[in-house]
């Protein structure tokens, strides 16, 4: 049995602003979403056994890297299923404000064929899962999908738009999207693609007037902001003082790491700067973090630092 699942490989090559490439990355935000699933029992944050599984579709052209990771990452790999189909790879074209455009390298068959989420491809043993994260594209959200996870014995969803919407939604299809998980977590420009201009703080409210239970607005290098509807605080964690190399992925380790601590600790404030140790990790490279032996320590260092920040606010 897992405790936690994510969605997800996709085979990125990067592109970065100066012409720099970086060539065959794993990437789809499932391993992303996992490493921070993973993180708070890495970093002994976590005492209860916390197993990670990830449901993918994948080809005989997936990287022996990328299964290395995994494998180090000690990632539930029983969802993965492996077929004669490759695995979906992408263009991810970077430009200076870390804006991305994701040119897909395969067709639309094997896109649908392999990313495709139903409930027949979860494992039986996923289907106790605690939490499930799942990215959704905002203007074409699969909200059935996400109503079927949550009939699974009542787990906590984690719901995270891909993208901006196109198009401000109508007030029935924001509250459709905002209401239909526990966690909702944009980031800053998504958030106003769907709720309109203002402070970060008016934002998250307005995402929760809207029907999120628990928002997390995402603002990057000034951290996050942290609500539970109902209450009349939001609380704010800074981002991590770190080098950025490429900004790839964080979000979703930053909604991996968040539902883990939520779900141990019930407090939006400590889940939060779980996801926030998780996000700094992910823009000091290239793709998913190494697991290493001084991962727990420097994980450590970085929490202790964060809760002094915190504390004096």
């Amino acid at each position: 049995m897992v405790d936690l699942v994510a969605f997800g490989i996709v085979i990125d090559d990067l592109v970065f602003p100066d012409g720099r490439a970086a060539m065959g990355v794993l990437g789809g935000g499932g391993p992303q979403t996992a490493f921070g699933m993973r993180l708070p029992q890495l970093a002994g944050w976590i005492e209860q056994p916390c197993r990670v599984g990830l449901v993918a579709g994948v080809g005989p052209d997936l990287p022996r890297s990328a299964r290395e990771w995994l494998l180090s990452a000690d990632v539930d790999m029983t969802g993965v299923r492996a077929g004669d189909l490759p695995t979906p790879r992408a263009w991810q074209l970077l430009d200076a404000d870390n804006r991305r455009t994701q040119v897909w390298r395969v067709e639309d068959r094997v896109i649908g064929a392999q990313l495709g989420r139903t409930l027949e491809r979860i494992p039986p043993t996923y289907r106790g899962a605690r939490g499930f994260h799942v990215g959704i594209h905002p203007d074409e959200p699969d909200l059935d999908f996400v109503h079927q996870l949550r009939d699974l014995r009542s787990p906590l969803v984690s719901l995270e738009p891909f993208k901006p919407a196109d198009h401000p939604p109508t007030d029935a299809a924001l509250r459709a999207l905002c209401s239909a998980a526990n966690i909702f977590s944009p980031n800053h420009a998504e958030a106003k693609s769907l709720v309109g201009e203002g402070s970060p703080e008016a934002l998250t409210w307005r995402l929760a007037d809207a029907g999120a239970r628990v928002v997390t607005l995402r603002m990057g290098q000034e951290g996050s902001l942290v609500c539970v509807r109902g209450t009349n605080s939001i609380h704010h964690a800074p981002a991590i003082p770190t080098t950025v190399v490429d900004t790839t992925g964080a979000g979703d380790a930053y909604c991996g790491a968040f539902l883990a601590g939520y779900i141990a600790t019930g407090d939006v404030l400590i889940a939060a700067c779980y996801a926030t140790v998780a996000a700094s990790f992910l823009v000091e490279q290239v793709g998913p973090p190494p697991i290493t032996e001084g991962l727990r320590a420097e994980a450590n260092r970085r929490l202790d630092w964060l809760n002094g920040e915190t504390m004096t606010r």
